[in-house]
């Protein structure tokens, strides 16, 4: 898969990857994770479309600079990535952290985002729906594997964690540092754009997992309800990982609502 590095408005190395052939999609990845995300997903999506992904600052093989981060300036990031492949316009698909920073892009720059796909996301801010406390303190034990298995639960159904117990490329980059960590963090809480969502003029599908506890699915109808013209579809049986459990029902949403002429 060819690669490069795009350089931030503030001089950043941004890691990015192409694959595919076709009009171009971005895939955003969640927070503290790089473009392994989307790893047995994005071959869903090369048939049809030329996708891009790239390392968030701080994972990968993108510059890790010990300095605040937010989820509007990883969309300036993606901005840079688009301009380095001489991109003008893609779709963006972003997923958890990723769909925070996909509503960035289409706010601020409406001009590079031909069509929305956010899944498993949150508008950010008071009006959204938190995860309940039972969710942060199992996230929060001081056990690693504990933690972890907390995590996969989150992730994953019962069933298929039975079968399969992962994958495990939504875990997080495991040799990200432990100030990027808490930068992605602190980017990903202080998530806002509820006032801004109402700007938004790409055409959005948003989805998410019915049983997703880490972002409530309630979240959904919160964000479709903002965007003008956003549709929503929760998907039965599914959690915060649905474009992995669910594939490739998911990823054919995704594909459909991307080619189709009246959406």
């Amino acid at each position: 898969m060819p690669e490069g590095f795009a350089r931030a408005q503030d001089g950043t190395r941004i890691a990015y990857q192409v694959g595919g052939a076709g009009p171009p999609l971005v895939l955003l990845a969640g927070q503290a994770n790089d473009h392994r995300w989307w790893d047995g997903v994005r071959e869903d999506f090369e048939g049809a479309h030329r996708t891009i992904t790239f390392d968030h600052r701080g994972t990968g093989d993108s510059d890790k600079p010990d300095e605040p981060c937010s989820t509007r300036g990883f969309a300036a990031d993606v901005v840079a990535v688009l301009d380095e492949l001489g991109i003008g316009s893609a779709d963006v698909y972003g997923t958890s952290m990723g769909g925070r920073i996909a509503q960035w892009v289409a706010i601020d720059h409406p001009d590079r985002v031909r069509r929305l796909v956010l899944g498993c996301t949150s508008p950010g801010g008071p009006r959204a729906t938190e995860r309940d406390a039972d969710v942060r303190r199992a996230l929060a034990q001081p056990d690693p594997g504990a933690a972890e298995r907390a995590l996969l639960e989150l992730m994953y159904s019962p069933g298929w964690l039975a079968e399969h117990d992962g994958p495990r490329c939504v875990l997080g980059d495991p040799d990200m540092p432990p100030h990027a960590r808490r930068h992605h963090l602190a980017a990903s809480n202080r998530h806002d754009a509820w006032e801004q969502l109402t700007a938004i003029r790409a055409r959005t599908l948003v989805l998410h997992g019915a049983d997703d506890r880490m972002t409530p699915a309630s979240n959904a109808e919160l964000i479709a309800e903002r965007i003008p013209d956003a549709r929503a579809r929760v998907l039965p049986g599914l959690r915060h990982a649905y474009f992995h459990e669910g594939r490739p029902a998911t990823s054919e949403l995704v594909l459909d609502f991307l080619a189709d002429p009246d959406r």
